[in-house]
């Protein structure tokens, strides 16, 4: 039952991320800051950390110049970080962001 739930949290996030996805062009950046907290906080309390890790970056990187860019390289990570059962993969995914972003 744990998995069964863990997979029902799973395609919860998912549909929020292909919501942002579908949106992302027309969203404002307060916007996506809110739906990336909400994918943060859903991440949060269901162990998800690599998934937690990337919508924390997502949330703070909108609100500042150039986060088109950064929310595109973001929800590019997302699927990866969401399927992650490795804590570590946090910090992999998130240096794999940053060096492709600068």
């Amino acid at each position: 039952m744990a998995s069964e739930s863990l997979h029902t949290v799973r395609v919860r996030i998912g549909e929020r991320i292909a919501e942002i996805e579908a949106r992302v062009r027309t969203l404002k950046p307060v916007d996506i800051r809110a739906k990336m907290d909400a994918i943060r906080v859903m991440a949060a309390d269901h162990g998800l950390c690599a998934l937690e890790g990337l919508a924390d970056y997502g949330a703070h990187h909108a609100m500042l110049p150039g986060h088109r860019q950064a929310t595109r390289c973001a929800l590019e990570h997302m699927e990866t970080a969401l399927h992650s059962e490795c804590p570590a993969d946090r910090q992999t995914i998130l240096a794999a962001m940053a060096q492709r972003l600068h």
